[in-house]
């Protein structure tokens, strides 16, 4: 997914790297620079400002749905001026992701996630009450995800087909949801922190942080991205492609056209995230768009064209407090 962040400025070279990590993230450096036509040292120099200033983060992920888990989608409205305070608190939460302060800032959406496979509602979730800063909250839990937030890159390409080809790998692979669920063991939880902290983080690094020797590190990360239960995606800051506007749209969809205009969405790439939900809506989907006008004409336009949708709540994104599991910088 793409996160706004204020001005950005990045030349070629920087987003044929970010491209480039779009289809293999943890491709070697010298891979990426033989591939890019550039010097792994300059690579690596660009990656590392790019990291240190917060515009591009690999992240580890887990896959909730394959490992039998549930994720929840939660929308918290606050009293005025409190919502940014509750959602700092939210996103330090390990078990949270995507902060976000949306409408004007007085609402905070959040996704929520289970470690527990057995608990079909988040401990976090039993947590959150209506009190001085809370004015009222709505829970959803997703029950299908079209769309996985598993990104792809936006705008225009700047690699070539040939380029693309010679970075694909199994790794950016999503397995068939057929395949049966994945357990994880207790002892793979530093391990899944640490991607979760730098999903590009060498082997010798991963050893460090697990105290498991690297061969072992490198298999049991092999295994999990084999399973389906680990993948790798991108927090990225919007303005380096000219992203300026996100919301997301709380949909009512008749229940004979979900499984049509679920996917429908879910097929373009303005929307990277998709899920069909239990509460008050019953589809959930981010919209990104260079700026407001185009927002609003692919509501007026795009939007009216899908058969069964019946309501649309657009709830514009004002500020993002974390993304996967990175808290994103302080706005001024």
């Amino acid at each position: 997914m793409v996160v706004c962040m204020g001005s950005i400025n990045v030349d070629v070279l920087d987003r044929r790297i970010i491209q480039a990590l779009y289809v293999d993230p943890r491709a070697p450096f010298s891979r990426l620079a033989e591939v890019l036509g550039s010097s792994e040292p300059t690579v690596s120099r660009r990656y590392r400002r790019l990291f240190d200033d917060r515009i591009l983060r690999v992240v580890g992920q887990l896959d909730s749905q394959r490992l039998g888990q549930y994720d929840w989608a939660v929308r918290i409205r606050c009293a005025p001026g409190s919502a940014p305070t509750v959602a700092t608190k939210l996103a330090q939460h390990p078990d949270t992701s995507w902060v976000q302060l949306t409408s004007g800032g007085t609402e905070i959406f959040s996704m929520i996630h289970s470690r527990d496979g057995e608990q079909p509602t988040p401990l976090l979730l039993s947590q959150l009450s209506v009190g001085r800063q809370v004015v009222d909250l709505e829970a959803y839990c997703l029950l299908h995800l079209f769309a996985t937030g598993l990104s792809a890159p936006p705008g225009p390409s700047d690699l070539s087909r040939g380029e693309i080809t010679q970075l694909l790998t199994p790794a950016r692979d999503r397995p068939s949801i057929d395949r049966p669920k994945t357990k994880l063991q207790d002892s793979d939880w530093p391990l899944v922190q640490a991607l979760a902290d730098d999903g590009r983080a060498p082997y010798r690094q991963l050893a460090a942080r697990t105290h498991w020797h690297e061969s072992t590190v490198r298999r049991r990360v092999e295994e999990l991205i084999a399973s389906g239960a680990l993948f790798f995606d991108l927090d990225l800051a919007s303005d380096a492609f000219g992203v300026r506007s996100q919301a997301l749209l709380w949909m009512s969809v008749a229940p004979t056209n979900l499984r049509d205009v679920g996917p429908a969405l879910a097929g373009r790439p303005e929307f990277p995230f998709v899920a069909a939900t239990t509460g008050s809506t019953n589809l959930v989907a981010a919209l990104v768009c260079p700026d407001d006008h185009s927002l609003y004409e692919y509501l007026a336009d795009e939007m009216t064209a899908l058969d069964g949708l019946t309501h649309i709540e657009t709830a514009p994104v004002m500020q993002f407090v974390k993304m996967h599991a990175t808290m994103a910088p302080r706005q001024p």
